[in-house]
């Protein structure tokens, strides 16, 4: 079952063969013996490699949940006898990917030479076990699976901010519900993003950002704001030293949306792969006591959208 995996993931009995130091014609008689006695076809072969048939595909979806288990318990072992190995398959959400995680990589690929790391940068939803994640970092707000496990390691908070052009060519909203009658930057395919909601003076009130731009990750966004293109509602890490800097203005300071906690999640194994493990403890240890930007005693802005 597990060279049947092997050679799925592979794509050729060859390479299968080749990964697991065994000659294509024993990778080939283990698949067969395996066909026999599940009673079922599992590959088409061809001369450019595998397909799985139909039966395959099922039967491929249970083999691999048991691959990564064994993986699992035998990478588990091994760490205890020795530093953390192996391939660590990570996501991260783009902003925070680019301008905090990958500066931080060396410092942990410094510590652990024995691993190595995939990284994919990507705004989309992802399903840890069906695509084969180690682990993922989201906001909190993203957090609705209950079985993965997360732990948070970044406070944030997203914030209004507009570069000092764009505000010198179309003024500064004064209030919240001003907003309706400027350039909002939208991020496209956001799940509730462009909702903008504030409290005042126990008013919950709402706005549906509009303009005349959207970019498909927080990156784009932030980019797009710096250029001068309109008000945006970012990440206060990812802001905090353009409005240092000045290159950025905060907008209605009163205003914050506190559900944007940064975390890691991963999913629930008795058996937690060593190198995982060191990996969800250096961004703990790594991130530690970095926050929001301080906002205003008189802050009355509430966490949504």
């Amino acid at each position: 079952m597990l060279v049947f995996v092997k050679v799925v993931e592979s794509g050729s009995i060859s390479a299968a063969s080749r990964a697991g130091g065994q000659t294509p014609s024993a990778v080939s008689k283990q698949i067969g013996l395996l066909e026999e006695h599940v009673g079922h076809r599992l590959l088409h072969r061809t001369r450019t490699g595998v397909s799985l048939t139909a039966e395959g595909r099922d039967y491929y979806e249970k083999c691999k949940a048991l691959a990564r288990s064994f993986e699992a318990a035998e990478a588990h072992i091994q760490g205890l006898a020795g530093p953390p190995k192996g391939m660590l398959r990570v996501i991260s959400s783009v902003a925070f990917g680019k301008s905090q995680l990958v500066p931080a990589l060396p410092a942990f690929l410094g510590r652990y030479p024995g691993i190595r790391l995939s990284l994919e940068l990507t705004d989309r939803p992802v399903d840890l076990e069906e695509e084969d994640i180690d682990a993922a970092i989201r906001f909190a707000e993203q957090l609705d699976n209950p079985r993965v496990i997360a732990r948070k390691i970044m406070e944030n908070e997203r914030i209004l901010c507009a570069s000092p052009a764009f505000l010198a060519r179309h003024g500064t909203p004064r209030r919240f519900a001003d907003l309706a009658h400027f350039n909002c930057l939208r991020t496209s395919d956001s799940g509730g993003r462009n909702a903008w909601r504030s409290l005042e003076g126990g008013e919950d009130l709402a706005i549906d950002a509009e303009g005349n731009f959207e970019g498909n990750s927080a990156d784009v966004v932030f980019e797009a704001a710096l250029a001068g293109l309109g008000i945006a509602r970012l990440s206060s890490y990812l802001v905090a030293d353009s409005i240092r800097s000045g290159a950025l203005v905060r907008v209605l300071p009163e205003y914050t949306q506190k559900n944007a906690d940064i975390a890691v999640i991963f999913a629930e194994r008795r058996l937690l792969a060593p190198r995982i493990r060191v990996f969800i403890d250096f961004l703990v240890e790594h991130f530690r006591g970095r926050g929001p930007l301080a906002s205003p005693a008189a802050s009355s802005g509430t966490p949504s959208g």
